[in-house]
């Protein structure tokens, strides 16, 4: 019987197959979690001067992406606008127009729309892309895979929830897509099962992603995990703010408040 649970798991566990002539760019770029942003908010979270900095230092860019209240696809991890706005509003409920009557933090930077993001990067370094959970998932689904469509440049999908990871394994089977985790305490604000089912992978099953992007603090000593890269995905640490955080055997990381060593560049601290 434990054999056989074994197995069952294991075929559950088991990553989709990597999209023809993935780049191995992808899993050799460090991502600049939001953008290579400030910890004294000079430099904006999710700003496209964040993004501008990380571009032109190297780096990948994860962000996070979000719908408005008209639909359009910004750019936004919270979703309420106190924290960097100073508003006590949620982002879903503002349209577009609205959104940009306010600043990022007290800067001149203002909430950019996913589309700004792309001509500003233009392909120069690959991409980190996090859906967002929200009211109408299927349509940021739908209009974030018309804009990437359309992108020439190095990308991927993630989200914490697997029915976003599973639109694009139905929708755009093409792109290299991932699944956000942590440690089934991460998840205290969900039901128990949910948190469990969320944490040991096991809706790997139906949504078949290409790599899992894990808590770092969560990953070590993870079975599962390298388990997963034996079978054949591949492995990302979120959010490390230090090199030593990053653990053994992960191919990649998402980085905040610190430059990780680069052929050309020092290592260095962002402030």
């Amino acid at each position: 019987m434990m054999i056989l649970t074994v197995l069952l798991y294991i075929l559950a566990l088991a990553p989709g197959r990597l999209p023809p002539k993935t780049s191995s760019r992808l899993w050799t770029t460090a991502y600049a979690h939001r953008g290579l942003h400030t910890k004294d908010c000079r430099i904006p979270e999710n700003s496209l001067a964040a993004f501008s900095a990380a571009a032109a230092a190297g780096y990948g860019i994860e962000l996070d992406l979000q719908l408005t209240a008209d639909g359009e696809v910004v750019v936004f991890h919270d979703d309420n606008l106190l924290r960097l706005c100073g508003i006590d509003r949620a982002v879903a409920d503002c349209t577009w127009q609205e959104l940009q009557q306010f600043n990022l933090c007290e800067s001149r930077e203002k909430i950019p729309l996913f589309s700004e993001v792309l001509t500003l990067v233009n392909g120069r370094v690959p991409l980190l892309v996090e859906l967002k959970t929200g009211s109408n998932n299927k349509q940021l689904c739908q209009k974030t895979a018309q804009l990437l469509d359309n992108y020439q440049g190095l990308f991927c999908i993630e989200s914490f929830h697997p029915g976003i990871v599973l639109w694009f394994k139905k929708n755009r089977p093409q792109i290299v897509r991932g699944q956000l985790s942590a440690g089934w305490r991460r998840f205290e604000m969900l039901p128990k099962l949910v948190a469990l089912l969320l944490s040991s992978l096991l809706t790997n099953i139906a949504a078949r992603p290409h790599f899992v992007a894990y808590h770092h603090e969560d990953a070590p000593h993870q079975l599962k995990l390298m388990l997963y890269k034996l079978l054949g995905g591949k492995l990302l640490a979120w959010t490390v703010t230090a090199a030593e955080q990053i653990p053994d055997n992960f191919d990649t990381f998402i980085f905040e408040y610190f430059l990780p060593p680069r052929p050309d560049y020092q290592q260095g601290q962002v402030s």
